[in-house]
């Protein structure tokens, strides 16, 4: 008896000091140490049901019907979705499952969770929708939008020099300089960089994007460029100034020594403001390690991030066509951020799975989300694009196409082979 009484004490002890470890690594990570965010990392899950019940009832006016009647059916159905929306973000933002990121804070990828979710199940709303009824839906979102709108073609003329233009001989290179879509070139490719981190996968992205616009031209006027614009100016510019600023700045983070002491420990007040801009930024600048020529399946892997990728851009344009959304529209700014945000923890969640070594893994929630929206976004492209594109792709893009993915098969079935064959000979 005495024997069990001192190995359940050992035991008891052994918990004991596993959970104080366990305890002061989050301490540790989140900052809870620090009496200036201390209270921001503890649970108050009750308290803020609370004050959003108190908010639920003023803004429904449950307790007095008559204050807030209205005779409006659309602005009381609107006001009912806004409402049911801030409740599930709600929820979200206390109840949904951290990923890995803890900067600024869990809450804030709980949020963005909730946010994705409500941008999936409204797509899926869409979707059963026709094109005629999804493109006067959209009034709903923006007073703006159910109106048809001019494609605009950037290669009606390629001409670098016009000799017989009144205002400059060089107006088609000023007027593609100063487009709106070169500054989001150049920051939407420093963005990329900073989640994706591997330069050579970087410049894949970015002549594959190329190519999309290439393959698909003949069904959308806004991708019918000029040589010039797309090799010279997105490519070797854009694109280029785009991933090397991005990874400079990763460089920057990745070679700096971190000091995460708390905010009330900065010695002045430039440390606390630094120290408290810092929280916006990620915890640790690990090293992505793709690894794309690791194996096949890595390759494959590899390939698909690249693949969603260029789906995921290639249905910004698309949509932005099947449903009438000019490309100064908010919702177009709109959804990219919000897929900015749900691409960051995407690709950590996506890369954290390569990495792990475990038998039996799975994708992170955000990974499954983006997964989802990308193949509704997809779907509704494919369902309101019907009829919109009667010119059918040229014979060449088609034999191209089937070229590189028969090249890409047999390179696979070749190199899978030859992994086989070395692992054959090791055994014998």
């Amino acid at each position: 008896m005495l024997m069990e009484a001192n190995g359940l004490v050992k035991i008891t002890r052994r918990n004991h000091m596993a959970q104080g470890d366990i305890d002061a690594r989050s301490k540790s990570d989140f900052g809870e140490l620090d009496p200036w965010t201390a209270w921001a990392y503890k649970p108050r899950t009750i308290s803020l049901l609370l004050i959003g019940t108190c908010i639920l009832v003023w803004a429904s006016g449950a307790l007095d019907p008559e204050s807030t009647a209205s005779n409006d059916i659309v602005s009381s159905v609107k006001r009912g979705v806004w409402a049911m929306i801030a409740v599930f973000l709600a929820y979200s933002l206390l109840q949904a499952p951290s990923t890995v990121l803890i900067r600024p804070h869990p809450a804030i990828w709980r949020l963005v969770h909730g946010m994705a979710v409500v941008y999936l199940v409204a797509l899926t709303f869409l979707l059963f929708q026709n094109r005629d009824d999804a493109r006067q839906f959209m009034k709903y979102l923006h007073p703006d939008l159910g109106v048809e709108l001019p494609e605009r073609s950037y290669g009606a003329d390629c001409r670098i020099y016009v000799p017989d233009n009144p205002k400059s001989r060089f107006i088609n290179v000023y007027e593609t300089l100063f487009d709106e879509f070169v500054l989001a070139h150049i920051f939407g490719w420093w963005g990329k960089a900073i989640m994706i981190r591997n330069q050579p996968l970087l410049w894949v992205l970015s002549v594959g994007f190329e190519l999309m616009e290439l393959t698909f031209r003949h069904m959308l006027p806004n991708f019918n460029e000029c040589w010039w614009d797309s090799i010279i100016l997105d490519i070797l510019i854009c694109n280029w100034f785009g991933i090397c600023a991005g990874m400079r700045t990763v460089r920057y983070f990745d070679g700096k020594t971190y000091e995460w002491v708390g905010i009330s420990r900065q010695p002045n007040i430039i440390g606390k403001v630094k120290r408290t801009l810092g929280q916006f930024t990620p915890a640790r600048w690990d090293k992505d390690e793709w690894h794309p020529l690791l194996g096949p399946w890595r390759f494959i892997q590899v390939l698909c991030l690249c693949v969603v990728f260029m789906i995921v851009e290639l249905n910004t344009f698309f949509l932005k066509f099947c449903l009438w959304i000019p490309p100064r529209n908010p919702l177009i700014i709109y959804r990219l951020v919000l897929w900015w945000l749900i691409a960051i923890p995407t690709i950590r969640e996506y890369n954290t799975y390569l990495q792990d070594r475990k038998p039996v893994k799975k994708v992170g929630a955000f990974c499954w989300l983006s997964l989802a929206i990308c193949i509704v976004e997809l779907l509704i492209c494919v369902k309101f694009g019907h009829g919109l594109f009667p010119n059918p792709m040229p014979l060449w893009l088609i034999t191209f196409w089937t070229t590189v993915g028969m090249a890409l098969v047999i390179f696979l079935l070749v190199w899978s082979s030859h992994i086989h064959r070395v692992v054959m000979k090791k055994r014998l």
